[in-house]
C-alpha cells in the first residue's frame, strides 16, 4: 500500500515539474502572457493606450490580469478586466492604469504585464487561457530637448510564463491591494467606451 502511495505521489510531482517546465519553454504566440512598456507618462504628454481583443477561441469571456510596474521593477497597480468574445478592451495608461498607484506617485515609465485567465482573479492567475491579442501605443519625445511628443503603436510582446512569475505577480498584487486599502488598483473601462 505504501509503495502505491509513493508511486502516485512521485507521478504527481513529476507531472507538476514537467508542466512548469513546459510553461517556461513556451516561446512566441502564446496569446496568454504579454509584456510591453510605457514611457513619458508625464504631464503635457499624450496618454498611451493598452488594447486587447478576445479572438473568440474559447467561446467565453477572458480576463486580462494587468500588472503595472515602475522602472524600479516595483508593482504599482494591478487588477483584472473582462473581455467578451470578439470584444475589445482599451485602457489609458495615465487615467486608468497609473492613476491610483499604491504610493500615490505616477511613474513616468515602466513595464506592463498581462496574463489572460479564465477567473478574473489577479491574485491567483493560474488558470491561463489562450485567446487574447494586444497592442500598445508608446509616447516618445520628438527630440530630447523639445516638449513635442510622437505616438507609435506596436503589438505587445508574447512572453515566456513560468510558474514562479505567476506566483510572484499574484502574491504582489494581493499584498499591494490589501496594504493599499483601495490604492494600487487599476480602473477597467467598459468595452467600446473609449473610442
Amino acid at each position: 500500500m505504501k509503495k502505491g502511495v509513493f508511486f502516485i505521489l512521485a507521478i504527481v510531482a513529476l507531472a507538476l515539474l514537467f508542466s512548469g517546465a513546459v510553461l517556461a519553454q513556451n516561446v512566441g504566440d502564446s496569446s496568454y502572457y504579454f509584456v510591453t512598456y510605457y514611457s513619458n507618462n508625464v504631464s503635457g504628454a499624450p496618454d498611451a493606450t493598452l488594447r486587447f481583443v478576445n479572438d473568440g477561441y474559447t467561446g467565453g469571456n477572458i480576463a486580462a490580469d494587468i500588472y503595472v510596474l515602475d522602472d524600479s521593477q516595483e508593482l504599482v497597480a494591478c487588477g483584472a478586466c473582462w473581455i467578451t468574445p470578439d470584444g475589445i478592451l482599451s485602457e489609458d495608461v495615465k487615467t486608468e492604469l497609473t492613476n491610483n498607484t499604491l504610493t500615490g506617485k505616477v511613474p513616468p515609465r515602466g513595464v506592463i504585464k498581462v496574463i489572460a485567465d479564465s477567473t478574473g482573479d489577479p491574485y491567483l492567475p493560474f488558470y491561463v487561457t489562450e485567446g487574447l491579442h494586444g497592442w500598445a501605443t508608446h509616447i516618445e519625445r520628438a527630440t530630447p530637448t523639445s516638449g513635442a511628443y510622437s505616438t507609435t503603436e506596436s503589438l505587445v510582446d508574447d512572453a515566456n510564463l513560468a510558474l514562479g512569475e505567476i506566483t510572484q505577480l499574484g502574491e504582489l498584487c494581493s499584498y499591494e491591494q490589501y496594504l493599499g486599502s483601495g490604492r494600487g488598483t487599476i480602473t477597467c473601462t467598459p468595452e467600446d467606451s473609449d473610442f
